[in-house]
């Protein structure tokens, strides 16, 4: 077996952030549900666009931010999802090379225009998202280069790329390439709403594909049908050789092989709550494919999701190899 020249390959849709303050009377007026994520339409992308205050644009995506989180870390990182060859699928690419995350992906040609995600941060700090999926959701097998995800450690799938059909075969493709090559597959669940759409699908996923699971506390409860967190909890060790299973200030619990491991979360005042959780994958990858224990692998996630909570948007404004360190 060749050593891997990447330790993270994210997989997931290719999507321009777009964040702005809102409140919730502006929410409750377009019967948005606070906290969530929804999918919509192009025409509603436009009025609610134009409707928005204004607001900080970015590359953005779940698997994207963690990729740039990783790469901050010091991590060796590349990112396959789907952009379209237009302006904001220049904005998205030359935003992730930027973060030092390598992007072979060719753009879309005469299709769909980029995605793009219209985030609204309420001033208690929840973030409700608006996603239109536009040029992710033709991301197929045919997008999966087998040589790319044999060169990387881990590959980490973003679970909201489930809602397309054709994404879901390039997951299983991507499975197989990892395994093949001796490589471990990761997951995060992203979404309670999303995992509640393809229950069936994650719960096969999960099982039969997934070396390590990443999930917050209303996903894995979701995943299970269940709302005792113990319960899902056991189950979960069951099934993956490692699931981290974050619960907002009250930490993470890593359960691995019989160990349980509790990570404390980081002191921090809350600003906005977008993309902790994948910074905290992040933390938890980038230390993982170091070789570091279980524990310290938690820690980092830990300090990479509070210092993205501090602020407006999903990536890291200090130095965060500063602060693991």
């Amino acid at each position: 077996m060749t050593a891997p020249s990447l330790d993270i390959l994210g997989i997931g849709n290719a999507i321009v952030d777009v964040l702005a303050p809102s409140d919730d009377a502006f929410l409750a007026a377009r019967k948005l549900n606070k906290g969530g994520m929804q999918l919509i339409s192009t025409e509603e992308a436009e009025a609610l666009y134009a409707a928005m205050p204004p607001g900080v644009e970015s590359s953005g995506g779940s698997a994207g931010n963690t990729c740039a989180v990783a790469a901050a870390l010091g991590a060796r990182v590349g990112f396959l999802g789907k952009v379209a060859d237009d302006q904001l699928g220049a904005v998205f690419a030359h935003d992730i090379r930027a973060t030092g995350v390598h992007f072979p992906t060719a753009p879309l040609q005469g299709g769909a225009p980029t995605a793009r995600c219209l985030i609204l941060v309420t001033p208690d700090g929840q973030r409700t998202m608006n996603t239109y999926l536009g040029a992710c959701v033709t991301f197929g097998p045919a997008d999966v280069d087998a040589e790319e995800v044999a060169r990387a450690q881990v590959v980490y799938l973003e679970g909201y790329l489930f809602d397309p059909p054709e994404a879901q075969a390039a997951f299983r493709a991507a499975a197989r390439a990892a395994h093949a090559a001796g490589r471990q597959v990761a997951l995060t669940l992203s979404d309670p709403f999303c995992v509640g759409r393809h229950r069936a699908a994650f719960r096969d996923f999960v099982k039969n594909e997934t070396d390590i699971l990443f999930a917050n506390e209303a996903e894995i409860l979701s995943l299970y049908e269940t709302e005792d967190f113990e319960a899902a909890a056991a189950q979960v060790a069951r099934e993956v050789k490692i699931a981290a299973l974050t619960r907002s200030e009250h930490g993470s619990v890593i359960l691995a092989g019989g160990e349980r491991h509790v990570v404390a979360a980081q002191p921090t005042q809350v600003v906005d709550t977008t993309g902790a959780g994948d910074a905290y994958a992040a933390g938890f990858l980038a230390a993982l494919t170091r070789g570091l224990p279980l524990p310290e692998c938690g820690r980092w996630g830990s300090i990479a999701a509070a210092e993205v909570i501090s602020h407006y948007g999903a990536r890291p404004q200090a130095d965060l190899k500063e602060l693991v360190a």
